[in-house]
């Protein structure tokens, strides 16, 4: 906890796993043996069966399984693709990514795309639920998820369950609140989409921004 994992030997991190050693070995020694035994290779001891590794005094079954769970976890993250941030560059790649969190609501709900430089995903909030015409909106709770992942940029977002197409003075005024108190962070507002259950309305497209 003082130090980090990353400065902990491979014996010290092993020895965490099982806990305890012998009573004549402390964990971190029995820890050093099982590696010396296999050329100090991580790989050589994923390798190993729970037979091979109880023949060490001091690894029973427990132990063992509990180290070959660990090396498995290692080689599943390895072998595993890391989740790609979608590129929302434009209106449709925004409806299309997240219609379907805003189909057939019969509320108001209002959402944030926090992005990066690179137009990529960094996170997404709710922001405010509401009846069926009106969602509160707290700009301050914008402005903080905007300054905890650094976004470069925001995408607005919020339903119309009545189906109407059409962006009403409470939804332009508020859109005009928002870019002026994100401005003076150097934040920009890259666009503000209304759903309806199979359509959409761009502040973009629409010269509204």
């Amino acid at each position: 906890m003082e130090l980090g994992r990353r400065s902990l030997t491979n014996a010290e991190l092993m020895a965490i796993l099982i806990g305890s050693g012998s009573p004549d070995e402390s964990a971190v020694s029995l820890c050093r043996r099982i590696l010396s035994g296999a050329n100090n290779s991580l790989d050589n001891i994923a390798k190993l069966e729970v037979k091979e590794l109880c023949r060490y005094k001091g690894i029973g079954e427990a132990k063992a399984i509990s180290i070959m769970a660990a090396l498995e976890l290692g080689r599943r993250r390895r072998e595993s693709e890391p989740e790609s941030k979608p590129l929302l560059n434009s209106s449709r790649r925004v409806y299309d990514y997240f219609r379907f969190t805003m189909q057939d609501l019969e509320h108001e709900e209002f959402w944030v795309l926090y992005l990066n430089t690179a137009c990529k995903l960094q996170d997404k909030q709710l922001i405010g639920r509401g009846g069926n015409d009106f969602t509160p909106v707290d700009v301050r709770f914008i402005l903080k998820f905007a300054l905890q992942n650094t976004a470069s940029s925001i995408i607005l977002m919020h339903n119309h369950p009545s189906g109407t197409l059409k962006a009403s003075q409470a939804d332009k005024q508020l859109t005009k609140q928002i870019v002026s108190a994100t401005a003076l962070l150097d934040i920009s507002v890259s666009d503000h989409l209304i759903f309806t259950n199979n359509s959409y309305y761009s502040f973009r497209d629409e010269g509204l921004l």
